[in-house]
C-alpha cells in the first residue's frame, strides 16, 4: 500500500511539475482532458495518496525503513 501511495503521489508530483513549468497537464492529455471521467478518477486517486502519504510522517523508525 505504501509503494502504491508513493507511486501516485510521484505521478502527481511529475504531472503538477510539467504543468508549472510547461503549462501541460500530462494527465488530461493522456486521459481524454481535464474533466473527463477517467482523468477525474486518476486526480482523486492521486489526492487520496497524497493524504495517505501524510501518514507516513508519523509512523515509527522502524516502519519508514520498510517501505
Amino acid at each position: 500500500m505504501k509503494r502504491l501511495a508513493l507511486v501516485l503521489v510521484i505521478i502527481g508530483a511529475l504531472n503538477w511539475g510539467l504543468i508549472g513549468l510547461l503549462g501541460f497537464d500530462l494527465v488530461a492529455t493522456l486521459f481524454g482532458g481535464a474533466t473527463s471521467f477517467l482523468s477525474r478518477t486518476i486526480y482523486a486517486l492521486v489526492g487520496i495518496a497524497g493524504i495517505y502519504a501524510i501518514t507516513l510522517l508519523f509512523n515509527s523508525r522502524d516502519d519508514k525503513d520498510r517501505v
